[in-house]
């Protein structure tokens, strides 16, 4: 699996590959394996979206999880830039539950590219992330992206 790190304004950012398609992402810092378009292309992606060019992600994504957590996911990724969307409504749109869709939450291999943070609590609460530190860069991105913060 080939991957590389980049600087972020929420910490260094990791980006993970497998036959040409991103099937992670994570916090933390890793030494460069293996050169990558793909790789390359995310790393540009990312660097314009935190530079506030960028708000939908040109991406082959490859998240490994059950069936129902990949429509959480497709979900999540139908969400638009700025804009948030509740726990239950992800759950409507999937035909599940909100404590499902929070559990997809939480096992997402490519927070911020799906975008997980997009998610919040019925009454806007900022219910948990698993990334960077937690609820402070969930926050983070929604300023980001202009997103309205109850």
């Amino acid at each position: 699996m080939a991957h590389l790190s980049i600087p972020s304004p929420v910490g260094a950012l990791s980006i993970f590959s497998d036959d040409e398609e991103i099937v992670a992402l994570d916090w933390g810092r890793v030494e460069p394996d293996g050169d990558s378009p793909v790789l390359n292309a995310a790393a540009e992606q990312l660097r314009q979206y935190f530079a506030g060019e960028l708000a939908t992600f040109d991406l082959p994504l490859r998240p490994e999880g059950t069936e129902h957590e990949r429509a959480v996911w497709q979900a999540m990724c139908d969400i638009p830039f700025g804009e948030t969307r509740t726990y239950g409504d992800l759950a409507t749109a999937t035909g599940s539950v909100a404590r499902a869709v929070g559990g997809a939450c939480g096992r997402n291999p490519i927070p911020v590219i799906i975008p997980c943070h997009r998610v919040v609590g019925a009454d806007g609460s900022m219910t948990g992330f698993s990334g960077g530190e937690g609820v402070e860069t969930k926050q983070w991105l929604l300023r980001h992206e202009g997103a309205l913060l109850l």
